[in-house]
């Protein structure tokens, strides 16, 4: 089993190596390579993989670590990744700005993200960051957690200094003052609040979009019987992860290297026990965003954002797991 950190540079690589080695097959498993990300963000992804539950029908799987969805989404665009975990907004996002990307399984209803400031922070309110510095990662659910929460108080991004960084940067800098705000991400969010005393300034579980499953159109073409494995294994994943919640505590802790009272915060924030096929409840929570994604100069245009939305979400896979 192979093991590497997503980078701008290993992706043209593992371009190359999985166009050679990846078969047009039908997926039965057997010596078929398939790349995959785990995170952090994704508890699914960490039962699959400790597991070995691709590994056990015949795969060779190479595993990726995406830090966040913009890591995950680019691995998916450049082919490093034949499937990456990632927000629902930034999977839309992404096929709207031209990846041919569609959701295959949900793979969770977090809520993940919240805008957080510092113990000793004097902001209490969210119209209260206007001119202020917030550090978030452009691309993923933190960033347009962000953009609707100012937007219910009448702020846009252009009231305030976005600094750009990756989710565990973002929550350095807000500890050592560099900004005044961060658009966290579990389970750092939940790290700086308890090691920290970091607050939690603002919190909506219905900004937070659900957690999905992506592969792209000629994967799906070319590959269905690897599709609905994987399907299959992270559906199995779900089913041993609701039946041992302490046990899946012990492995995010012991993955994302967090103490176990970190990783129960996340956990705690996060249903897993939801349908797992992309379908109505997702498309309305992800077409609330569509105007601000525009708005915001995320995507080409709201018709862009719409038409990619259509096109989207893939439920048959879950809808007709194997057993």
């Amino acid at each position: 089993m192979k093991h590497r950190i997503l980078s701008a540079a290993t992706a043209v690589v593992a371009a190359v190596t999985l166009l050679s080695a990846c078969g047009s097959g039908g997926g039965s498993g057997a010596s078929e390579a398939v790349h995959l990300d785990y995170a952090y963000y994704n508890p699914l992804s960490l039962v699959v993989r400790d597991q070995k539950l691709l590994e056990n029908k015949g795969y060779d799987v190479t595993w990726v670590l995406s830090s966040g969805s913009n890591k995950a989404n680019e691995g998916v665009r450049s082919k490093a990744l034949d499937f990456g975990s990632t927000a629902g907004s930034a999977a839309l996002v992404a096929r709207a700005n031209g990846t041919p990307l569609k959701s295959v399984d949900v793979y969770s209803k977090p809520e993940w993200t919240a805008l957080v400031v510092g113990k000793n922070s004097p902001i209490t309110a969210l119209n209260q960051l206007k001119g202020k510095k917030i550090a978030a990662t452009k691309g993923t659910d933190p960033y347009f957690f962000l953009v609707q929460a100012l937007a219910s108080v009448g702020l846009t991004t252009g009231d305030v200094e976005i600094v750009n960084l990756q989710h565990p940067d973002g929550k350095t800098a807000l500890e050592r003052g560099d900004v005044d705000a961060w658009a966290g991400l579990d389970p750092y969010m939940a790290q700086t609040a308890q090691e920290q005393g970091s607050r939690l300034l603002y919190r909506n579980v219905d900004f937070n979009t659900y957690g999905v499953l992506n592969t792209r159109e000629d994967v799906i073409a070319q590959r269905g019987g690897t599709v609905r494995a994987v399907v299959d294994a992270y559906e199995q994943a779900r089913g041993w992860a609701l039946a041992h919640p302490d046990e899946l505590t012990a492995l995010l802790a012991r993955e994302a290297k967090i103490p176990a009272s970190v990783a129960k915060e996340e956990l705690d924030r996060t249903t897993l026990g939801i349908d797992p096929a992309p379908g109505d409840t997702l498309r309305t929570v992800l077409s609330h965003i569509v105007p601000l994604l525009a708005a915001d100069n995320d995507v080409k245009s709201a018709d862009a954002a719409q038409t990619a939305l259509t096109g989207l979400l893939e439920p048959s896979f879950a809808q007709r797991r194997s057993s």
